[in-house]
């Protein structure tokens, strides 16, 4: 498999290398030059395979031969080691729920897969370290920090906005030490993805080998891709048309939804739910693409006005806008609208959710109030104690405290603040 810079600049690469540089040198994202469809076959009879080789098959095509078959199947085994429980919530609505994994939020899949494959690139240099730069509106930094905690050879800087994740978020990022640093960033998450890709540019950095475990790598979005196959493998039998709801923020999990369509995964539509930074839903309504100011909500994993993956949504679908919203919609629900939506869940089908599971779940009702033919899952992105205070409050309720989080909530947070890219800069260097 070769990988083009979305810039069209730069040259064609593998997948280890657009693993560890994680953006072209001319700014661009890697994308994959081919997608090839897997058989009719491999649909037919998905209800009879193991879930590891139905993620192993979807993804094999991306690797190439740069990994072992056997060790790629390994690696993807224990990237899916944990459970990923589809629940009903009424005849035609279901819940996907990705935040039973070790931080208790969907990207743990994606930062596991990633820290394994760059584990083993490394192991025939011990001496070579990498660094690994990320940005985190929320959940992104505690993923990637648990999933490299330890890795031999790396170290991970996490950046992430002051003051716009929760306690709970933050503690994830600034509690486990070893080899892992956390930068809290004066401004929103787009000033930290705009210092993270300025830096990759930044020749006096390159002794660094700095990679990026944000979604713009692709080994941390491609993986993205297996729980929409196992979903299907898991609701096939109701011979019905599939909606996918995705709470979006950086839209790298609902491109990796439109990735696995593009393999063949039999998917009707693609919703794409934001919150009050809606430049996308903007876009498809109005054609222009209006990047506003970054507007702070109780989703704060979505709060993301320049999202970096929607070019490569673009690039599946090769520009062509009517043919993607043919297939692609997005939505946005301010705050307001989302503790409704919360309160909802709660009261009408007691199922507790957190604000990006609610965004999710009102993007799908209201997609299906015009389609009654098919049935959808929305994506329940983070465990509802991440944002304890929002959900207790709204819903009334006491939430328990999972172990993983208990263990954490009295260790000292260490962080370091910086408010420019010169004072990051002389972070990373010293």
């Amino acid at each position: 498999m070769l990988y083009k810079s979305l810039n069209l600049q730069s040259p064609d690469v593998h997948f280890k290398k657009a693993l560890t540089d994680g953006l072209a040198s001319d700014k661009g994202l890697y994308f994959p030059k081919n997608i090839e469809r897997l058989p009719t076959s491999f649909f037919e009879q998905i209800e009879d395979l193991d879930d590891d080789y139905i993620c192993f098959k979807a993804i094999e095509q991306f690797i190439g031969d740069e990994i072992p078959e056997e060790i790629l199947k390994q690696i993807v085994k224990e990237t899916i080691n944990f459970e990923f429980p589809i629940i009903p919530i009424s005849s035609s609505i279901y819940s996907l729920e990705l935040f039973h994994g070790p931080t208790l939020a969907f990207k743990d899949v994606g930062a596991r897969f990633m820290s394994r494959c760059l584990a083993y690139f490394n192991r025939e240099q011990p001496s070579q370290k990498n660094t690994i730069l990320v940005a985190t509106s929320g959940d992104t930094g505690g993923a990637v920090a648990n999933g490299f905690l330890g890795v031999s050879g790396v170290n991970v800087v996490i950046l992430y906005p002051q003051n716009k994740v929760s306690d709970i978020q933050e503690r994830q990022l600034t509690t486990l030490g070893q080899n892992i640093k956390a930068v809290e960033v004066i401004g929103t998450f787009d000033d930290c993805q705009a210092m993270v890709k300025k830096a990759f540019l930044d020749e006096e950095l390159q002794n660094l080998n700095l990679t990026s475990a944000n979604s713009i790598n692709v080994a941390r979005w491609l993986p993205q891709m297996f729980y929409y196959f196992l979903t299907y493998k898991k609701l096939k039998k109701e011979n019905k048309p599939l909606i996918f709801s995705v709470p979006s923020g950086n839209f790298g999990n609902s491109c990796a939804g439109i990735v696995a369509k593009k393999l063949g995964l039999p998917i009707r539509h693609i919703i794409a739910a934001t919150n009050s930074n809606d430049t996308i839903p903007n876009y498809l309504e109005k054609g222009n693409f209006d990047v506003k100011p970054t507007i702070p909500t109780l989703s704060n994993a979505m709060d993301v006005s320049n999202p970096s993956n929607f070019v490569r949504i673009k690039a599946l679908y090769n520009d062509d806008l009517q043919h993607l919203k043919a297939e692609f919609s997005s939505c946005s629900y301010n705050d307001e609208e989302t503790v409704k939506g919360m309160k909802e869940l709660f009261e009408q089908f007691k199922y507790v959710s957190e604000p990006h599971g609610a965004i999710g779940y009102l993007g799908l009702k209201n997609y299906l109030s015009n389609d009654s033919t098919s049935i959808g899952v929305f994506l329940a992105t983070a465990h509802p104690v991440k944002f304890l205070d929002t959900v207790e409050k709204n819903l009334n309720i006491e939430l328990e405290i999972p172990s993983s989080i208990q263990s954490i909530l009295t260790l000292k947070k260490e962080k370091y603040t910086v408010k420019t890219y010169e004072e990051l800069k002389k972070f990373l260097n010293s």
